[in-house]
C-alpha cells in the first residue's frame, strides 16, 4: 500500500486556537452530553421507520439535539445509532471545529473559511492500535445485516446504511484520495449498492478505474467523526484533499491505517468501515430513498455495487445515520449551510471579486442547495451582475442552485427577514431577474419532468440592491444611529429584557 507520510505541519493559514477538544466520534459525543447537546434514548426503538419518525419529530425544532439511540429488538452486535449529529446546530458544528458556540452565523462563516486555509495531512499509525481493528471479519464472517440498519420512509427502497457515511475511492492516475458522502443500500451482508451523482469525484474514479477494465476499491466509514462527515459533503477541488482539509478544521491530522484486504487506507479511530471493490457490471436494483429536497430521490434504477470484502469495527460500535429531510429536519441543515458559505467565499475571493460582505447558503432551501444570499458594497456599474454571475458558477456553488441573490452591504444575508425585505423594496422583477439555462443540477430535483432533463437545471438571477445609476437618489433607509443603540444595549437589563440584545443591522455613524 502506498504511504502517507506522517507530516503534522499545516500549509496555508495558521490556526490561532488550540486542536477541538476531542478525537473521535466517542470523544466527540461526551463533550456534546457535557453541554447538554445530547439526547440518549435508553427505552426501544424499532429501525425500521420508528427511529427516522422520532428523528423527523423532534428535529422540527432548529435547536434539537444529537440524539443517541441506544436499544433495539435484535442487536447482536450491541450497536448504537446517532442520528441529527450536526443537524441545524451551529453550536456542534463550532464544538466540532473547536471555535466558540456563541459566534454569530456570520462570524462562523469567517473563522471556518480560515481554517479551511490551512492543510494538515493525515498520518498513518500501526493497525494494531487503531481502535477501528477491534473487531475485524473478513469472507463469511462478514454480516452488515447484524446491524439496526435504518429504513427511514416509507417508500424507501430498502435498508440505508450509508446516508451518514465518509466513502473514500482513488483516482487510477493520480493516486488521489477522494472522501466523499454517497447514499449506500444494504442489499445482503456482504452486499451494499453505491449511487453517486454524475460528476461527482466518487463517480468518476468509479468510471476511470472500470475504463481500465479494472475492479474499483472503496472504503466506507459508516460511524464517522463529524469533521469528516463535513469535509466529505464539502466541496473541493479534485487535486485537493478532504482529509489534509480535515485536520485543518480540527487542527490535528486524520489518523488512518492499513486495511486487510486492499490498498486504500482506513479511518483508524472510526466506528464501522468496510473494505470493498466496485467490479465492472455488477449492478442491483437500488432506491429510491427519501432525500434532502423533502422528497424522494432519482427512481429505482440499476446501481453498482460493493462487494464487501472485510469489516471493521469497534466494541458496542456507534452507526452514523444521517436523516434526509425537508428543513429543519435534515441533518444537511445549518452546520452545511456554514460550510458551504465559507467554500463560496472562497472561490469568490480567488477569482477576485472585490466588495463582498457575506455569502449564505440558506439552509431551509433545500438543505442548504437550493438559494445563495451574496451582500455587496457597490463600487462600479455591473458590480451586481457580475457577483450574481460568478456566485452561480463558483465551483461551491454551481451544483443545484437555483435562486441567487445580490443584496447591499446593509442587508444581512442570514437574515430571510432582511432579504425578503430587500426583494420587496429594492427588486423590480421586470428588469431585475436573469435565467441561466442548463446549468449543473441533480437527478434528486424533482421539479423537472420528464426525469431525464434532471442532469441539467436553470438559474435565477436576482438583483435585490439599490439601482447603481440612482445609488444617490435612491430612498434613504431608516437605520438606528450608532450612539443610540449602544445606549439601548447598555440599559438592556435595566430595561427588563433578559439575555443579550438582538443585531439592529447597519447604523449610521453619531
Amino acid at each position: 500500500m502506498e504511504e502517507i507520510a506522517p507530516r503534522a505541519a499545516p500549509t496555508g493559514a495558521v490556526r490561532d486556537e488550540p486542536p477541538a477538544a476531542w478525537r473521535d466520534l466517542r470523544e466527540w459525543i461526551a463533550l456534546v452530553e457535557q453541554r447538554g447537546q445530547l439526547h440518549r434514548v435508553a427505552v426501544e426503538v424499532d429501525p425500521l421507520e420508528e427511529l427516522a419518525a422520532i428523528t423527523f419529530t423532534r428535529a422540527r425544532d432548529e435547536k434539537a439535539p444529537a440524539l443517541l439511540f441506544e436499544k433495539f429488538a435484535t442487536n447482536p452486535l450491541g450497536a448504537r445509532v446517532l442520528s441529527n449529529m450536526l443537524g441545524n446546530s451551529k453550536e456542534r458544528f463550532a464544538m466540532t471545529l473547536g471555535l466558540d458556540p456563541d459566534l454569530p452565523v456570520l462570524a462562523l462563516i469567517d473563522a471556518t473559511r480560515k481554517l479551511m486555509k490551512g492543510r494538515v495531512p493525515p498520518v498513518m499509525v500501526p493497525a494494531d492500535s487503531a481502535p477501528v481493528n477491534d473487531i475485524v471479519l473478513t469472507g463469511d464472517d462478514i454480516d452488515l445485516m447484524q446491524l439496526p440498519v435504518p429504513r427511514f420512509w416509507p417508500g424507501d427502497g430498502g435498508l440505508y446504511i450509508g446516508t451518514g457515511d465518509v466513502t473514500f475511492t482513488k483516482d487510477p492516475v493520480t493516486g488521489r484520495i477522494n472522501v466523499g458522502c454517497y447514499r449506500q443500500m444494504l442489499h445482503s451482508k456482504n452486499r451494499v449498492g453505491l449511487y453517486c451523482s454524475p460528476g461527482k469525484d466518487g463517480r468518476l474514479d468509479r468510471e476511470a478505474w472500470w475504463a481500465r477494465g479494472e475492479a474499483c476499491e472503496v472504503v466506507a466509514a459508516y460511524g464517522v467523526d463529524p469533521a469528516l462527515f463535513a469535509a466529505s459533503s464539502i466541496v473541493f477541488g479534485r487535486g485537493e484533499s478532504e482529509l489534509d482539509a480535515v485536520g485543518a478544521l480540527t487542527g490535528r491530522p486524520v489518523e488512518l491505517t492499513r486495511g486487510v484486504t486492499g490498498s486504500l487506507p482506513i479511518p483508524a479511530r472510526a466506528e464501522i468501515v468496510i473494505e470493498g471493490v466496485l467490479r465492472p457490471g455488477e449492478f442491483m436494483e437500488e432506491g429510491p430513498l427519501g432525500e434532502f429536497t423533502g422528497y424522494y430521490g432519482s427512481p429505482r434504477s440499476s446501481q453498482p455495487v460493493i462487494e464487501v470484502t472485510a469489516l471493521h469495527m469497534r466494541r458496542n460500535p456507534i452507526l452514523t445515520a444521517a436523516l434526509m429531510a425537508r428543513y429543519p429536519s435534515c441533518e444537511q441543515g445549518t452546520w452545511y449551510a456554514i460550510a458551504r458559505s465559507a467554500r463560496v467565499l472562497d472561490d469568490l475571493d480567488r477569482v477576485g471579486l472585490p466588495g463582498v460582505r457575506g455569502v449564505y447558503t440558506h439552509p431551509a432551501a433545500a438543505s442548504g442547495f437550493g438559494m445563495i444570499v451574496i451582500s455587496i458594497e457597490q463600487k462600479y456599474a455591473g458590480h451586481v451582475a457580475q457577483a450574481l454571475a460568478l456566485c452561480a458558477q463558483a465551483p461551491a456553488a454551481a451544483y443545484y442552485t437555483k435562486w441567487i441573490i445580490a443584496v447591499d452591504d446593509d442587508v444581512d444575508p442570514t437574515d430571510m427577514n432582511d432579504v425578503m425585505w430587500a426583494l420587496s423594496t429594492r427588486c423590480n422583477p421586470a428588469d431585475d431577474l436573469d435565467i441561466l439555462r442548463k446549468t449543473w443540477s441533480t437527478g434528486l430535483d424533482p421539479s423537472q419532468f420528464p426525469p431525464e432533463k434532471r442532469p441539467y437545471g436553470s438559474k435565477v438571477l436576482i438583483d435585490a440592491c439599490r439601482q447603481h445609476a440612482h445609488l444617490s437618489k435612491f430612498p434613504r433607509s431608516t437605520m438606528l444611529r450608532a450612539s443610540m443603540s449602544a445606549r439601548v444595549a447598555a440599559r438592556w437589563t435595566e430595561l427588563g429584557f433578559e439575555g443579550a440584545p438582538p443585531s439592529p443591522g447597519k447604523l449610521e455613524e453619531g
